[in-house]
This record gives structure tokens, sequence and C-alpha cells, in this order.
């Protein structure tokens, strides 16, 4: 039987359903599949170190979270061009002596929102977080044909670099920088920051800066109702939890790391079991 040994890096991940999501996939296809939490602050480690120490012992392959997307580039190898073009990677391939990064966050957003909110308007978007999962979310947001998406990072000189990259790809007109302000005229707000998870509570938005008919994306998805998802409902607005991205990025992740289909359909049943909700909140 073939089996394959796959780790998840960052800081807390205790409460991460990824390897259970792998590892019941890889029970249904038949695969021996050992999915292990790396945590980095239980480890002391950096991040290098951590790739170096898991290459050395033989793993097959590393899911990548927060806050090392963009901190673990100088270590590998080779970078696939969209995952270099946003400069972050959520997911790394051990093959043939070398380390390669690659980004499912892009299409596991991408296909959650065209699925959970399949009408959404997508003329004028906020993104909160410039961070690796904020520059995926905003790839697969100009990817979908949002025509204007404004970025907003507490950290304004990250949020510099993400707009000057973006309209490098996509155009001068279709990203600028921006504050909490822009949500007055808004289509729909995306949060891509931590805030929310259960190490992070609390939410990045007031309940005064949502309005009635806009819809609000979390890529949080534990808890799945998030702070910023319960007041955004409460204000009247369509709402879209983390939990279809996580699958649906760990389906393609899953494909890198084994080179077998996931079927992504079970997996989804597999979430909805593991989190006792639906995959999809609208």
């Amino acid at each position: 039987m073939t089996s394959y040994l796959i780790g998840l890096v960052g800081t807390g991940i205790g409460p991460s359903l990824s390897p259970a999501l792998h590892e019941r996939e890889a029970d249904e296809l038949g695969l021996r599949y050992l999915y292990r939490r790396l945590d980095l602050d239980a480890l002391a480690m950096p991040i290098g170190e951590v790739l170096a120490a898991a290459r050395t012992a033989g793993f097959d392959g590393l899911n990548i979270t927060h806050p090392v997307k963009q901190r673990v580039l100088p270590y590998l190898d080779e970078i696939v061009p969209e995952a270099a073009a946003l400069g972050a990677v959520n997911t790394v391939v051990f093959r043939e002596g070398l380390a390669t990064g690659h980004n499912t966050d892009i299409t596991g957003f991408a296909r959650n929102l065209t699925q959970g909110l399949p009408d959404a308007d997508l003329d004028t978007v906020v993104l909160l977080g410039a961070g690796g999962a904020g520059a995926a979310v905003a790839h697969a947001l100009l990817s979908l044909g949002t025509g204007r998406l404004i970025v907003h990072d507490v950290d304004s000189v990250r949020a510099g670099i993400l707009v000057a990259g973006l309209r490098r790809r996509f155009g001068e007109e279709r990203a600028r920088a921006g504050s909490l302000d822009d949500l007055r005229t808004a289509d729909g707000l995306v949060h891509a920051t931590p805030t929310g998870m259960a190490a992070y509570p609390g939410s990045p938005v007031p309940a005064g800066a949502l309005r009635p008919g806009m819809w609000v994306a979390d890529i949080v998805y534990r808890p799945l109702e998030t702070e910023l998802l319960k007041l955004a409902r409460e204000r009247g607005c369509r709402t879209l939890h983390g939990g279809g991205m996580v699958v649906f990025q760990a389906a393609d992740s899953f494909r890198l790391f084994t080179g077998a289909e996931p079927d992504a359909d079970r997996m989804i049943r597999h979430f909805e079991a593991l989190e006792g909700k639906p995959a999809h909140v609208r």
C-alpha cells in the first residue's frame, strides 16, 4: 500500500480539521496517509528549520498556514508561477530532492465563493488582510471578475505591496489600498486575517460598518460562526464562512501530495460530519 507522511505547519493549529479531512479521504482511496501537526510555538523552531527537518524526516509534503505562508518562500527550491506571483505558499511538495511551493488557497476560495454565494455582486469588494491568505483571496477575487478591489491592512506597507502586485497583474484600475470607510459603498467584504479564530477572538469590523444587502465572507472556519459573521447576519447581510474554502484547498493539496484524485463532494461530507454543520452558510 502506498503511504504518505504530511504535516501542517503554523501556530494555533490545534483545532485544525485538515489532518482528519486528508486522512479520511485517503482511507476512502485506499492510501496509507499520516498527517501530523507541526506547531511552531510548541517546536520553538523557525520555519526554515522546520522545513529542513521535515525534508530530512521523509515528509512527502506540508501544508503551510498562519503566520508563515510568506516567510517560507526563501527556503523553497521552486515556486510555481501563480504562487510566486502572489508571494505566498500554503502547500509544499517534497519530490525528487526538491521542495516546491504551491498555493491552493486561490482555487479553494474561488470555488467556495462561486458555490456558496453564486450571485454575489463583485463590482466593489473590500478585502481585510494583506498577508498570505489575503494575497490568495485578492488574486482569486480579481480572477473571478471583481471590478474594484480595496485592500485594507493594519500594516499599510504590506497592503501597498500587495496592491502594487495586483496592479501589475490585473491593471492599474482594479486594485487600491483603502480603509474600513470604504465599506459604506462596497458590495461585499472578505475577511482574511486571524481575527475571529479561537486563539484570536473578536470582530475586525464594528457592527455599524456593515450594511443590509452587502455580502460578507470569512476565511476563518474554526469557529464557523465567527463574531464578524454573527454581526453581519444581524445587520441583514448574506454570509459565507470558511468551511468550503478549507475543504476545497485541502482537496487541491491532497492531489498535489499524492497524484490521486480526491472527491471534493465527499470531503465536504467529511467536513460536515466532523463539524456537525453544513459546509456553506448563506
